[in-house]
């Protein structure tokens, strides 16, 4: 998801085509989220444990059928965003990733 309110299973589903696209636009552009509503991938504040898990399933499935989901990911990792559904992943799950990379860098290091 593009703009950035508040945030937390596991789906990191990526495109089964390459993306091929106008790489003159920018990757969001292209964004399915773009069509649906920003609360779909941001919890409101105190939101409940069922409530926020639905939202997110919901918040993936959109994912799951965009285009740049891959970019998206990678912003959301780079940044990082820490909040909200991007690139498929909740805030925890880019987390977890992130954890993974930098022990996969250390240990390269070593």
């Amino acid at each position: 998801m593009l703009q950035s309110p508040h945030e937390s299973q596991w789906s990191p589903a990526a495109p089964a085509q390459p993306i091929r696209r106008d790489l003159a636009g920018p990757w969001h552009s292209e964004a399915a989220c773009q069509r649906d509503e920003a609360g779909l991938f941001f919890a409101p504040s105190q939101e409940p444990t069922a409530a926020r898990l639905s939202r997110e399933q919901a918040a993936k499935s959109v994912c799951a059928r965009c285009p740049v989901l891959l970019e998206c990911r990678e912003h959301a990792l780079l940044q990082p965003e820490p909040y909200g559904v991007w690139g498929g992943l909740t805030a925890a799950e880019r987390r977890v990733v992130l954890g993974r990379r930098r022990r996969r860098q250390a240990a390269e290091a070593a």
